[in-house]
């Protein structure tokens, strides 16, 4: 999906170029170290689930196209704004708005954060079911991340976001540390008490 855009004409990918694709050092979270036989049979994988279709040129080398999205073999159709959206979250794993907008570039130029919102929020309420899920919001960060739901359903999405009320002790919480703290002064006293008994240093 990536190549398709940024080097349209280097695109289909050779298997030395989807290699090399996978290993990039850049804009990969997490970066991978894929061997030559590991990327053949995935994506012979993705042939047989109509995910990935070969071309090949008489004799010359194969080449690689995805039909995952926006081709015409493809039944899932993506706005230039969802693409972008979906590629980098394939790529880079769970992101905010934010950090959506800084690194789409390349992919696509979103005019501003709230251009971004509606992208995610297209991407939630699709009428053929989510394509990402919000997360909880992190304890000091502003933004919710959003991650894809390709590879199934993230449990942490469905969670309610902790309030801020649980985040502070509670009253019963110093009630039952106070008691603790009384007992251990008490057995202690017992145990200096029973020294002092036995003449025991």
């Amino acid at each position: 999906m990536e190549k398709s855009v940024l080097t349209p004409d280097q695109y289909p990918l050779s298997l030395n170029a989807l290699i090399n694709a996978c290993n990039q050092k850049s804009s990969r979270d997490p970066v991978l170290v894929l061997d030559r036989n590991t990327v053949h049979r995935t994506v012979n994988d993705l042939i047989q689930k109509k995910m990935v279709m070969v071309q090949s040129f008489g004799g010359r080398v194969d080449k690689y196209q995805q039909r995952f999205c926006n081709t015409q073999f493809a039944q899932l159709k993506l706005s230039a704004q969802e693409f972008a959206i979906v590629c980098l979250l394939l790529l880079r794993g769970a992101q905010t708005p934010g950090e959506l907008k800084a690194r789409s570039g390349r992919l696509h130029q979103f005019v501003d954060s709230d251009e971004v919102e509606a992208a995610l929020e297209s991407l939630l309420q699709r009428v053929d079911g989510p394509l990402v899920a919000r997360l909880p919001r992190e304890p000091r960060r502003k933004d919710h991340c959003y991650v894809h739901l390709f590879s199934g359903r993230v449990e942490s999405a469905h969670r309610s976001e902790p309030s801020t009320e649980r985040a502070a002790p509670l009253p019963r919480d110093n009630e039952a540390a106070a008691s603790l703290e009384a007992r251990v002064g008490r057995l202690e006293a017992e145990v200096a008490a029973l020294k002092q008994a036995l003449g025991v240093e």
